[in-house]
């Protein structure tokens, strides 16, 4: 249902500069891009300060929070990125997880992590967010009647 990365990814840095090196509209537009193959939804999420528990965790509440679990297919993903704790999660809903499988995400982690390392940011996101649309889109293809149930940018918080 999801994975999580606790390896250190880059050198220490603040989230504030983290987020300064993304390209917002590279990210909203790879969402966007994926989202009109499918009728899956994908959200990033930024977490601002320090991370006081697991990654993993924190994003599964996130997602719920953010409603992610409501979508009609329950056809969701979230990317939750904690820069200053230099720890990320993937998660999916029930469907996707039942379609994609374990290996998907370990895999999708893996290569996140390689981007991250690299202080290949953005890069890191649209990759990600590319591969999670591919597999919605095998899955989940966009129905003609398909509206964007959740909104498209960046969370931060």
């Amino acid at each position: 249902m999801a994975a999580e990365e606790r390896d250190r990814v880059g050198k220490k840095m603040r989230t504030r500069e983290f987020l300064s090196k993304l390209e917002h509209h590279q990210i909203v537009s790879a969402i966007r891009e994926a989202e009109s193959r499918t009728s899956g939804e994908i959200r990033v999420f930024i977490q601002r300060g320090k991370l006081s528990a697991d990654p993993l965790g924190i994003a599964q509440k996130k997602f719920q929070r953010l409603g992610m679990h409501k979508t009609r297919e329950r056809n969701a993903v979230l990317i939750f990125v904690a820069p200053r704790a230099h720890k990320f999660a993937v998660v999916g809903d029930k469907a996707v997880h039942e379609k994609c499988g374990e290996q998907f995400w370990k895999r999708l982690v893996d290569e996140m992590r390689g981007h991250f390392q690299n202080e290949k940011f953005s890069h890191a996101l649209t990759a990600a967010i590319s591969e999670v649309g591919k597999v919605l889109a095998t899955h989940f293809p966009n129905a003609s009647a398909n509206s964007n149930e959740l909104p498209d940018e960046i969370i931060e918080s």
